[in-house]
């Protein structure tokens, strides 16, 4: 009774996560993003390069958005016409532009962004759990298929073949969920992880890492009660995203060309730009850049670079 009790608490669990990973539908950027219109007829009419990044810098002046190409240029999405979000990438698949996009999963038909990343954690932490659980419970029963303590019916067959799948799934899931989980602790997405953030003045793989207890939070929400259950709890909208103090790291590739490098003992903040109240209280213990400090900033980065063209990201 027991084993059944728990059998069926997981499996829910699992069908629960399962389901709201693949109909959750991924979210898009927010109107503000979209250039009006008048923008868009300027970007069409202006030769490519500098004059359409003026476009772009107009359009995104009062945009929360922190991140750039690698040449340093206004990331531009020319299939949705909007100027990309941090964190934000076009699925070719779905084809459109999704917040926070990890991947796109074909095991759920469905692309891992901002509005269903949790419930992906929750799926694979639930799966691997139900098939241990399986696992563990059909070992006796395997044992004795190899001892010859079974009966000589064709279901002995059926528990070896239990058996292999659930302890193979449960290896594969175990590596994919410890994975997932070392991304959440650093804060992190898969495409991040192959191609680090690229900020105003340097490239930096931890740049939205706020340690530890604040990354988990991020996609946990702050109400533990809802960790461990598949209903929507994240912090923020999946626009706009708080950063941390930008450090070298010695690991890290040479800085883009067009970027201005720092000394490695020189710590830099983000200028200032509207939070979501959602996500604003991450930072109550960072301070923030003042107006003088973002100018200056804007002056180092080769914003006026003729050089700097408009990158189209996938």
């Amino acid at each position: 009774v027991v084993c059944l009790v728990a059998y069926h608490i997981f499996f829910m669990l699992f069908v629960w996560s399962y389901w709201k990973t693949i109909f959750t539908l991924p979210m898009n950027p927010s109107k503000e993003f979209h250039l009006s219109y008048s923008d868009k007829e300027s970007l069409e009419r202006e030769p490519r390069g500098e004059s359409q990044q003026e476009v772009l810098r107009r359009a995104a002046k009062d945009l929360p958005i922190y991140t750039r190409t690698m040449s340093g240029a206004i990331r531009y999405c020319d299939r949705c016409h909007l100027v990309k979000p941090d964190r934000c990438h076009h699925c070719s698949v779905c084809d459109k532009c999704i917040l926070k996009m990890d991947h796109h999963c074909p095991w759920v038909n469905n692309c891992v962004g901002f509005s269903n990343y949790k419930f992906f954690l929750l799926f694979l932490a639930y799966s691997l759990v139900y098939c241990l659980f399986i696992a563990a419970t059909d070992l006796q029963y395997f044992i004795k298929f190899w001892t010859n303590g079974l009966p000589d019916t064709q279901a002995k067959f059926h528990i070896m073949f239990l058996f292999f799948a659930a302890a193979m799934f449960s290896v594969s899931l175990s590596s994919l969920f410890g994975y997932h989980c070392w991304l959440v602790s650093k804060n992190k997405s898969t495409l991040e992880v192959f191609r680090a953030p690229i900020f105003r003045h340097r490239t930096d793989k931890n740049g939205f890492s706020l340690g530890f207890s604040k990354n988990l939070r991020q996609v946990f929400g702050d109400e533990k009660k809802y960790w461990l259950l598949p209903v929507f709890s994240s912090l923020g909208d999946g626009c706009s995203f708080p950063t941390c103090l930008v450090n070298q790291d010695p690991e890290q590739a040479s800085t883009p060309g067009g970027l201005n490098s720092t000394s490695k003992n020189e710590n830099h903040l983000f200028p200032a730009k509207p939070l979501r109240d959602s996500q604003s209280h991450l930072l109550t213990d960072t301070p923030s850049w003042s107006e003088t400090s973002a100018r200056a900033e804007k002056g180092k980065v080769g914003m006026n670079n003729p050089a700097l063209t408009m990158e189209n990201e996938t």
